[in-house]
């Protein structure tokens, strides 16, 4: 039975061998810190963070999540160790993105449970505002027993503030490298969905309005920022999001407070603003015995796109629990069999003789067993999740569907933008039989970065420097094709730099059907012109909006959205072009410019740390199949698979050229 804590309060630990699992909904980091019989911490090498993950009888995750899992040993533990506290931060009280304060998310909760999973003690930590890290549980050695104690202490100053409370020296720079180490995670994560209610609904619920810097306010996790309308050509929200619309008729309108501030509410409060969403499609009544049949857009939500872009999420957050509860088992399979192995070596009578044969049959048997048990549940798991996209991959629309999708044969130019662009396909090695489409949000908020510099694929084959070259830049105009295809005639425009002009061949798609503003620009001069003129649009709408004006930009400015996609570098850049560079990487997406680098990190090597922020900054895509995004809620490694146009097909030139023909229409 397991015990629900309150802060303070502890409970006794039977096992040794345990899990602390943390579910917090939003992104954080989980360290472990070891202490003495006063709690204090000796120093950096007690301390299991992402950036030092393993410690004797210790191991934590890698990177920031919204689900975690601790392994503790504690009988692996040395004798000066008499306290493990769990300790949780926020990403974003060291620069990262998403709230910077535990009061503006769902408390957090915690579990220990033993390697069956089965719980031994939950708390769920309550009453926390303005902190930003917290003690959420401590594990203690009393009188040669261990207990676990709910702590709930929070810190206001981060993670550099508790470990200084905790007594360790080195508590700044250690919280610095922390921070550094999760950055490095989270430029790497696939951007979290939008949290999606309990129960298994995955509707959108209706935002209640946002609130600005000044007002205190945090911009939720993974949802698009404000664009303005005078450049962004898409209202605040998304595509198919509401906000809250004032209604100017009846009598119960409310008087302004002088208290609150603020808005008047014109809303009458028995009146309903907005219909409810249409109810789902439901799938016809399932034999008995058998599992239902799935439907294309069976979440909720207002339109089918968005219903489609729900269920896509939802298998990928289903195949990922699922595959966590596998790896999980299996763990606790390999665990229990070396406990049983080691048991049976330590007795001298079992070495030798049939009977110790007889104990480590029998070990591996049970271990044997307990996999397929788990294999079996996984194999059944992943077969509905094939015959849910086996349903879903044909009714995507073009925005949301792979190249070869008999929608872009019906395509025409659309007149709203998407809510989302598929940027490739995720796959785990334990269910290589599905692949969950790769969805970004639109506007994108983050730049792109084709990653060059690969000299293998995943699958062994060698792949040499000229061909990942190549590869690269068809897997970057495959990526620009399908963000003109997806953007209203007008609405998004492409710019490209090719200081060497390398990539003449592979951008001969976007030259040919002229949909890019200018061609390619070549040598130092060019690569001058374009940054010049992009980062003086970033700074004219930054000055507009600052000034409360988005109206007034210049006669004749092009409100677009706007891609640079840069080839070669650092080829041809200089330090005022890199600088440049790093200015519309951070500040670009804001005013509506995004930035799509194909590049190899170590040619940029000589620059030192100084582009280090770039990197991060940018979502590292591969043109070859690689396991390196990791999803936000257990932290898999997820492989990654590029988008691109099957051999011979002539579908790209096709859209390209209908894009190409709406733009010459629309500029007439």
């Amino acid at each position: 039975m397991t015990a629900e804590l309150v802060r303070g309060q502890n409970h006794p630990l039977s096992q040794s061998r345990l899990e602390i699992r943390v579910s917090a909904g939003t992104p954080v980091v989980a360290v472990a810190a070891l202490g003495d019989e006063n709690g204090r911490i000796h120093g950096v090498e007690w301390v299991a963070h992402p950036g030092a993950p393993t410690q004797p009888g210790l191991e934590v995750s890698r990177q920031a999540a919204a689900d975690h899992r601790l392994a503790v040993d504690l009988d692996a533990m040395t004798d000066a160790v008499h306290r493990v506290g769990v300790l949780l931060a926020l990403p974003a009280a060291g620069g990262g993105p998403g709230p910077a304060r535990f009061g503006a998310v769902a408390a957090p909760f915690v579990a220990v449970t033993g390697l069956d999973g089965d719980e031994v003690a939950s708390y769920t930590i309550t009453g926390l505002e303005a902190e930003s890290a917290v003690v959420a549980l401590e594990l203690y050695r009393r009188q040669g027993a261990w207990k676990v104690r709910a702590v709930g202490q929070g810190y206001s100053g981060g993670l550099a503030e508790l470990l200084t409370d905790q007594g360790l020296p080195e508590a700044v720079p250690l919280a610095g490298s922390i921070n550094e180490a999760v950055a490095r995670g989270l430029a790497r994560s696939v951007q979290a969905p939008p949290s999606r209610p309990s129960d298994g609904d995955r509707s959108r619920q209706t935002a209640a309005p946002a609130l600005g810097p000044d007002q205190g306010g945090t911009a939720p996790q993974g949802a698009p920022g404000p664009v303005p309308p005078a450049y962004g050509g898409q209202p605040s929200g998304g595509p198919g999001q509401s906000g809250p619309q004032p209604s100017y008729g009846g009598s119960g309108a409310a008087e302004p407070s002088a208290t609150t501030g603020g808005p008047i509410n014109y809303s009458h409060p028995g009146r309903r603003n907005s219909a409810p969403p249409p109810p789902p499609p439901t799938a016809p009544p399932a034999q008995p015995g058998q599992s239902a049949q799935p439907v294309a857009g069976d979440a909720t939500g207002w339109s089918m796109e968005e219903r489609l872009y729900n269920q896509v999420w939802g298998m990928f957050e289903d195949l990922a629990r699922s595959t966590a509860a596998y790896r999980s088992a299996v763990d606790f399979a390999e665990s229990r069999m070396d406990k049983e192995l080691e048991q049976a070596l330590s007795d001298p009578r079992s070495r030798i003789g049939g009977q110790g044969d007889a104990v480590r049959e029998a070990a591996r048997a049970r271990h044997a067993h307990l996999v397929a048990q788990a294999r079996e549940v996984l194999d059944r798991d992943i077969a509905q999740l094939v015959a849910e996209a086996d349903v879903v991959e044909p009714a995507l629309p073009p925005a949301f569907a792979r190249w070869d999708n008999p929608a872009w044969h019906a395509y025409r130019v659309p007149m709203e933008i998407p809510m989302a662009l598929r940027l490739g396909d995720l796959r785990l090695p334990e269910a290589d039989r599905i692949r969950i489409p790769m969805l970004l949000r639109l506007p994108l908020e983050r730049g792109l970065w084709i990653d060059s510099g690969r000299a293998d694929s995943i699958d062994g084959s060698f792949t040499d420097s000229h061909d990942m070259r190549r590869l690269a830049m068809d897997t970057a105009v495959a990526h620009a094709a399908r963000l003109l295809a997806v953007y209203p005639a007008g609405e998004f425009t492409v710019h490209v730099i090719d200081p060497a002009g390398s990539g003449t061949q592979p951008l001969a798609p976007l030259t040919g059907t002229g949909v890019l503003a200018a061609p390619p620009a070549q040598g130092a001069a060019g690569v001058t012109d374009v940054l010049s003129r992009l980062t003086q649009r970033v700074d004219l709408v930054q000055m507009a909006l600052r000034g409360g004006a988005p109206d007034a930009l210049p006669p004749g400015f092009d409100t677009s959205q706007q891609l640079l996609i840069v080839n070669d570098f650092p080829h041809g850049f200089d330090d005022r072009a890199v600088n440049q560079l790093r200015y519309l990487a951070d500040e670009g997406p804001s005013a509506g410019v995004h930035l799509m680098m194909v590049a190899d990190r170590e040619e940029s090597s000589a620059y030192g740390p100084l582009l280090d922020p770039l990197w991060r900054s940018l979502l590292r895509l591969t043109p070859v199949p690689d396991s390196h995004l990791a999803d936000p809620w257990v932290g898999h490694a997820w492989t990654y698979e590029p988008p691109l146009v099957p051999a011979g097909s002539q579908v790209l030139h096709q859209v390209l050229t209908q894009v190409a023909a709406a733009r010459r229409a629309w500029n007439r």
